[in-house]
């Protein structure tokens, strides 16, 4: 099994925020060099130049024997690349490839496709690496999230003698890339098809990102998932904006053409803002900007069905988080009415753990979650 570092430290690699937090993702989660992501950090002046740069140390990385690295910095040049773009879907290929066959062939993964509605939902499955196996933890991420991403993850829960099982719901991954199964918020449907696939009776259920949500509502009509952690809580994406904010967003969803015409001259004035829009109508599988962000806003307070989430509840916030308000981390312990227990953690700039999914002191957080759920064992 392969043995990972978490790094402690967030860092300015990157003056525009989403791209710094990206190269701090590679780098926090063990699979990207210090040394690159200050490289990369320097040459990419815009949006336009990340794909270029983080070819060029993929490619850098894969000359130098680096095949880890290499494989990853495929998957950070995916990330701002166009739908539209036929090289998402190579650099795609590139990763998978590079991941399963070279980086951890030797590695003892277990690669499963689960039948799901008209396509699979792809899977793996790492065993414990003890003698003794103490739980089944499940893992899934959230918005445009590969289960790839978390393998450091999984083998660090593996080291400690729990089987772990990742898997890629609607909207994720090969369940998009491959079989075209949009975005879902009614999460606890590819939660069965998971459960069922492997004949697990009980389990710890983490939700990373946008998974913070998902995990709630699956965990809200599926009595198998005994213990649940969120690592980020979205709770309502409508509540997160300022209320004016809010409230003007509601208005012009009374108004779909005007709504469209306007998410159309926002893509145009910025590249960030046009990867965002065509992004999320590629995850939902809808056709433009007023569709998909109906279909996002179902991640909502209402449907997330907290009234009926029983189960013992581990929330991971961070104090800076960029893209989710530390007032929803308190909305959402509020709504946990029903919770067996609920244990927060709030992580602060001292712990560099501020930032969104403990991004910065990854291990940190890994550390919280092992000794919350030994502790609930």
């Amino acid at each position: 099994m392969t043995k990972f570092h978490f790094p402690v430290g967030y860092h300015k690699f990157h003056p525009t925020k989403i791209m710094d937090f990206q190269l701090n993702r590679w780098y926090s989660f063990g699979y990207a060099r210090f040394e690159d992501m200050i490289e990369a950090g320097k040459k990419i002046k815009s949006i336009e130049d990340w794909k270029g740069e983080m070819v060029r140390q993929a490619e850098k990385a894969l000359e130098e024997g680096r095949t880890m690295n290499g494989a990853f910095y495929y998957r950070a040049a995916e990330f701002f690349v166009s739908p539209s773009d036929p090289d998402k879907q190579l650099l795609y290929e590139k990763f998978i490839d590079l991941f399963y066959h070279q980086v951890f062939s030797e590695d003892k993964i277990e690669r499963v496709f689960v039948p799901y509605e008209k396509g699979y939902l792809p899977a793996m499955r790492i065993p414990s690496n003890t003698k003794q196996t103490k739980d089944t933890i499940v893992i899934h991420g959230g918005f445009d999230s590969f289960i790839e991403e978390f393998y450091s993850m999984a083998c660090y829960f593996a080291d400690l003698g729990y089987e772990v099982i990742l898997f890629e719901g609607p909207g994720q991954g090969g369940a998009l890339k491959k079989y075209g199964l949009p975005l879902t918020h009614e999460w606890e449907k590819p939660a069965k098809a998971i459960l069922d696939y492997f004949d697990l009776k009980s389990v710890t259920w983490i939700g990373i990102s946008m998974g913070g949500w998902l995990c709630f509502r699956a965990a809200a009509f599926e009595p198998r998932i005994k213990r649940v952690i969120a690592s980020s809580i979205a709770f309502d994406y409508m509540q997160i904006p300022p209320e004016p904010v809010a409230k003007l967003a509601k208005l012009f969803f009374r108004f779909p053409k005007m709504m469209n015409y306007m998410a159309k001259v926002k893509a145009k004035a910025s590249d960030q803002n046009k990867w965002g829009i065509y992004n999320l109508m590629h995850i939902t599988k809808k056709d433009n900007p007023f569709d998909a962000s109906m279909a996002m806003i179902q991640l909502n307070e209402k449907n997330l069905h907290s009234e009926l989430v029983n189960q013992d509840v581990l929330i991971l916030t961070g104090a800076e988080d960029h893209f989710i308000p530390l007032k929803m981390h308190y909305k959402q312990i509020e709504a946990l009415k029903s919770a067996k227990s609920i244990t927060e953690r709030i992580f602060t700039r001292e712990e560099q753990g501020q930032n969104h999914c403990q991004v910065g002191n990854f291990g940190l957080a890994l550390d919280v979650m092992t000794k919350w759920i030994e502790e609930k064992l």
